[in-house]
């Protein structure tokens, strides 16, 4: 499946339907009066996040949707019938933007979320709605409101758990292929991931997803390289599993330059829990993988984890890392409960009370 994670979408929503102008015509009724029915609603335009999608690909191929307009009103009163809604079905993680790609409309971050983008017309009155005790035959009826328009963009932000971070040939495609069953691309040339891959990684029964992105170099904040709008996609999750290839001459400065790019990019990045990771450890001997071990705990100021992808080694305790960190996120986010109170504790609380009261007293 192809990726895209920004589109840019017209919608117009429904016009209402007009009123009717219509008056009582049968046999021996001479004046019968207006019976002009009112119009239709017209559609609204929804947007609604759905699962089992990953990407904005289907938006590169359809980027008009319209809602259908309100039936007019129509003679006996009848009522015309409300046009049908149309929905943009979305993944989960995307935000909807105005035209000018800065006002936020909505963050669709929960499975089923719908959100009504633009509302359809009102229709019109019949003329049967402006008889009055001085005009008992009007001929004049409502048009319908019209719908609303406009351009949108919709921007996805995939939802995972953990993000893989790093230079360009780091072993992030490696390592997600390897713990997971996702089959990103992989060769031997930097920019082999053009676009966000995710996959289900299980440690202990417990499962959690990892978000692999384009790999970062020197100035990719200025648009260097394929640039830093990948970012996005690690947002929102819990943790960072930074990368540092043992094929770099110098570890530390390859931490150091991804650890600049974020913070180039702002939005709470670094704020984040960060694992380091050194990878690739199988094409060093001993001495020289200690010694770029303590260049990198040097520049990161932890002891970063040795991991191959080849010999397995390492991986299980990188990824119970990963899941300790995301559980202890996810606890911090949930609210606590309030205490259940018993019945005891009530009767103990209107003792003190009473307690308390006769004390005051004189």
């Amino acid at each position: 499946m192809k990726f895209l994670d920004e589109a840019k979408v017209y919608i117009k929503s429904g016009d209402g339907g007009a009123g009717s102008v219509s008056f009582r015509r049968e046999k021996f009724i001479e004046f019968g009066g207006p019976d002009g029915g009112d119009g239709g609603r017209g559609g609204d335009v929804w947007v609604e996040t759905v699962n089992g999608l990953n990407t904005l690909i289907d938006f590169r191929y359809q980027q008009h949707f319209k809602a259908t307009i309100g039936t007019h009103g129509m003679g006996r009163n009848r009522t015309g019938a409300n046009g049908s809604d149309v929905t943009l079905k979305v993944p989960v993680g995307t935000q909807i933007f105005e035209e000018d790609r800065e006002t936020l409309i909505c963050d669709l971050t929960v499975e089923g979320q719908r959100y009504c983008l633009a509302r359809g017309g009102n229709g019109g009155f019949g003329n049967a709605h402006f008889k009055t005790s001085t005009n008992q035959a009007p001929d004049w009826a409502n048009p319908g409101l019209p719908g609303e328009e406009k351009t949108i963009w919709l921007r996805l932000k995939l939802i995972a758990d953990a993000g893989l971070v790093g230079l360009p040939n780091a072993g992030k495609s490696t390592f997600l292929a390897s713990v997971t069953r996702a089959r990103p691309k992989i060769a031997n040339y930097p920019f082999t991931t053009l676009h966000p891959n995710l996959g289900v990684a299980t440690v202990d029964e417990r499962e959690f997803i990892l978000a692999d992105i384009p790999g970062l170099i020197e100035g990719a904040h200025e648009g260097v390289g394929i640039g830093d709008r990948f970012l996005g996609h690690v947002e929102r999750t819990r943790v960072l599993l930074h990368l540092v290839s043992a094929q770099e001459e110098k570890v530390g400065k390859a931490y150091k330059t991804v650890k600049h790019e974020l913070e180039a990019y702002g939005n709470d990045l670094t704020d984040k829990p960060e694992i380091v990771a050194l990878s690739q450890i199988d094409v060093l001997d001993e001495a020289e993988l200690k010694k770029k071990t303590k260049e990198l705990a040097k520049a990161c100021g932890k002891t970063p984890f040795q991991i191959s992808a080849v010999t397995g080694k390492g991986m299980t305790e990188v990824l119970r890392a990963l899941r300790d960190v995301i559980v202890e996120e996810n606890a911090e986010e949930k609210p606590a409960k309030a205490p259940k109170l018993r019945h005891r504790d009530m009767l103990a609380a209107d003792g003190a009370k009473g307690e308390d009261e006769a004390d005051d007293q004189p």
